[in-house]
């Protein structure tokens, strides 16, 4: 399916400098887990250009994008004996691919460290963990990750962690843990992002009952527009806005258009997602909604098929008559925003 966007010869202009400009930042992919060792498929390495992988550092150059949040994904059995073991190897791959591309590619902590990246024209990755199998229920673990580099970590992936439950354990209406509530606090003190993509709709208003700093979703959209439990409702943008913090928009067809669009034959695209942007600055305004692509887990939509395809959205939120400044916002800054103040 081809896919064009008409925008006049300004408007191209317009966007093409505004992204160039812009703090871009995609908020979750789970392509690092594509660099370890899987059977005989040979590991990818992010320093060359694949041609089935969604992100790899010449994309993210040709994309713009100036943070790249790697999602440390460890298994989908929950009782994973080694995945603290598989989430150490991705951190030494990381770290690796870091060592090994020190031209263009760096580790990024906090807001100073991607301010820094972006002067000096290089593209900033992020450690971050979704699902806490690997923490094993041990903060020590948590504070061992944090002196890793990990700054955003989801509790959850599907499946029941010790800290909280995930949507497959949604059936009990359970909140957090006294083990989640500590792991909460804790991640406050560190300087640590709360992520709530993929956790249960109880566990979410515990934590905004709870939370004392700004959390996010790093990979959610709205559930207005794609009914699915992974995705926000209304009240859920609210509660995020009136807490300080911003959603990733999920790049993942089936969280875009509702399911009977796509067992009609409909093939989401970039313009189905900003639909979504649409819909959360109807709701709560500009300044709680990101980027959070879900590449290489799924995540890729037509005019959108990889991250090099991510000036697109700046297109489209140009043609639709989004401001300058608002579209820095929904690029990066929201995120930026939060990173520097829970982030320290």
């Amino acid at each position: 399916m081809s896919f064009k966007i008409d925008l006049s010869k300004r408007d191209e202009e317009i966007a093409v400098r505004l992204h160039k400009e812009a703090i871009v930042i995609d908020t979750h992919s789970d392509t690092i887990g594509a660099t370890l060792p899987r059977g005989r498929e040979r590991p990818r390495k992010l320093s060359e250009r694949s041609e089935t992988g969604k992100i790899d550092i010449p994309k993210l150059v040709e994309g713009g994008v100036t943070c790249q949040a790697f999602g440390m994904f460890t298994s989908q059995n929950p009782d994973n004996p080694l995945a603290l073991k598989t989430a150490l190897q991705m951190v030494d791959s990381f770290y690796s691919t870091v060592d090994e591309n020190k031209e263009v590619f760096v580790q990024v902590r906090n807001n100073d460290e991607i301010l820094k990246a972006k002067k000096d024209g290089k593209v900033g990755g992020m450690l971050t963990i979704e699902g806490s199998e690997p923490l094993m229920g041990e903060l020590s673990i948590l504070r061992i990750f944090h002196k890793l580099g990990v700054r955003i970590i989801s509790f959850t992936w599907n499946w029941r962690t010790e800290f909280a439950d995930g949507l497959a354990a949604a059936r009990t209406g359970g909140k957090l843990t006294q083990k989640g509530l500590d792991a909460m606090e804790e991640m406050r003190r560190l300087g640590i992002i709360l992520d709530v993509s993929h956790i249960t709709d109880a566990c979410f208003w515990d934590i905004v009952e709870n939370t004392k700093v700004p959390f996010i979703a790093s990979h959610s959209n709205c559930r207005e527009l794609a009914n699915v439990g992974r995705n926000l409702t209304d009240d859920m943008l609210r509660a995020l806005a009136e807490k300080g913090g911003v959603t990733g928009m999920n790049y993942l067809g089936g969280f875009v258009v509702p399911r009977e669009k796509i067992d009609a034959g409909h093939q989401a695209t970039v313009e189905d997602l900003v639909n979504h942007i649409d819909h959360i600055v109807k709701v709560v305004g500009p300044d709680h909604v990101g980027l959070g692509s879900d590449f290489d887990g799924g995540g890729g939509l037509i005019g959108l098929e990889d991250t090099s395809k991510v000036p697109n959205i700046t297109r489209i939120l140009v043609k639709r008559g989004y401001s300058e400044e608002d579209i820095k916002k929904i690029l990066g800054g929201n995120f930026l925003r939060v990173f520097k103040q829970v982030i320290h």
